[in-house]
């Protein structure tokens, strides 16, 4: 499977590869329900960690990718549920895109 921010899929063709993901991984779900209950405001590894239980490691790489244990083709950033933004020096911050709204309120009915 290549990078889905590479190839231009619509909506509604991304969405089962979304939900497969969040599927998968229950970090990754915790997330993209986090970051939905703080938009439209941004949040650091740590403090994400830190509201969903679990290690700013495993934050990091159900957000971008790492290895065999979180794929970076089913990471939140390369399905375009979470954005990154970068903040003065090394801060990087992440928010909700409207498709990642979209797809966790589809979770929440």
């Amino acid at each position: 499977m290549s990078n889905v921010n590479n190839v231009n899929i619509s909506p509604e063709l991304r969405r089962p590869l979304v939900i497969r993901s969040l599927r998968r991984s229950n970090v990754r779900k915790k997330i993209a329900e986090y970051l939905f209950e703080i938009s439209p405001s941004f949040s650091y590894t740590s403090e994400i960690a830190y509201n969903v239980k679990t290690t700013p490691t495993n934050v990091i790489g159900a957000i971008r990718g790492m290895g065999t244990r979180y794929k970076e083709e089913e990471s939140l950033l390369s399905l375009d549920i979470v954005e990154e933004k970068n903040h003065k020096k090394n801060i990087r911050l992440y928010g909700l895109t409207s498709f990642g709204k979209e797809v966790v309120e589809s979770f929440r009915r």
